[in-house]
């Protein structure tokens, strides 16, 4: 990808000079990744991608220190310490792992939540963040009625919609309220199938099995992604035509997503990155929100759920179509 045609995607309005770090004598950049996720990080991936194209040479120009702590962000309160010390320049945070992160005042933060970091404390709004840390949410109230819309178009027959959630999730009452209204819009009785963080996930889904529901919707967020496929496999047991918040869903057997291409926020997520390494204070840049979203679906599931597509009209509106 050409320089130019870089800074045009991730413009958003930002006029700043992307100049390459690959010059002699740069500076040598530290930068702590830390993620609840297991290795490889598909994210991870996603931000380097984003920084080779900004110039930075891993080895010459940046160096990337990965600590991860799958399912169990308090094991990585001990890095907390190796970055008070100061010899760490930058750390970026994937999904629950920022929620530790709150403990770190002297490295900047890059952050990206799926839930919204203003209720979390780690800004004090998105404008304007104010501290030590800056990033990119995924969440939208716009979106989340705009799932249960496209839920109901593709499942003309939903009447019952069963909405499982993570109440440990920063932002979520928010997105319970948006998706209560949409689903009272469309005359639609929504059934509330809470849970709390990763250690209930289990009672959970005995629950949302119990539901007497049309179909099945689920707020993206770092617990139900990492049982992605446990809960699709739930939805195709209950023949629950499925709607998730990420692609990620799909590709693990759930019928529809709609959302922000995530691979694409941590790319973006780079140029935050160089802004800070060259300087700039994380308080006073904004957090950053999707701007473009896709829509998925799974034809081998629809078919496995009996669910008769359009598929020219889902072919003409996917972004992505698995079969």
């Amino acid at each position: 990808m050409k320089r130019r045609e870089f800074i045009l995607l991730i413009g958003g309005g930002l006029a700043w000079p992307a100049i390459a770090r690959a010059q002699g004598g740069a500076k040598l950049h530290r930068i702590f990744w830390v993620s609840t996720q297991s290795g490889p990080d598909p994210f991870l991936d996603g931000f380097r991608e984003g920084m080779r194209a900004l110039g930075y040479v891993e080895g010459r120009t940046v160096t990337i220190e990965t600590h991860y702590a799958p399912e169990n962000p308090q094991a990585l309160r001990k890095i907390v310490s190796e970055l008070q010390r100061g010899d760490v320049d930058l750390v970026v945070s994937s999904g629950p792992a920022t929620r530790v992160m709150t403990a770190v005042t002297e490295v900047p933060v890059l952050f990206a939540l799926s839930g919204d970091p203003v209720a979390l404390g780690v800004v004090k709004s998105l404008a304007h963040p104010g501290t030590n840390f800056t990033g990119s949410t995924f969440l939208s109230l716009e979106l989340a009625g705009k799932r249960v819309e496209l839920l109901k178009d593709i499942y003309p027959k939903l009447r019952k919609l069963a909405v499982f959630s993570n109440t440990d999730h920063p932002g979520e009452p928010l997105e319970w309220r948006a998706t209560l209204e949409s689903c009272r819009n469309l005359g639609i009785e929504a059934a509330y199938v809470p849970f709390s963080g990763a250690r209930e996930i289990e009672n959970g889904l005995m629950a949302a099995g119990k539901v007497d529901a049309d179909a099945l919707l689920v707020f993206p967020d770092a617990v139900t992604l990492v049982h992605r496929a446990k809960i699709a496999e739930l939805a195709i047991a209950h023949r629950l035509p499925s709607m998730f918040g990420w692609s990620e869903y799909c590709d693990a057997g759930g019928l529809l997503s709609y959302g922000a291409n995530q691979r694409t926020t941590y790319f973006r997520l780079a140029t935050y990155a160089d802004r800070i390494l060259r300087g700039e204070d994380p308080s006073d840049l904004p957090v950053m929100r999707p701007d473009k979203f896709e829509l998925a679906v799974n034809l081998k599931t629809a078919r496995l759920l009996g669910i008769e597509l359009d598929v020219s009209s889902i072919l003409f509106r996917a972004s992505k179509v698995i079969s």
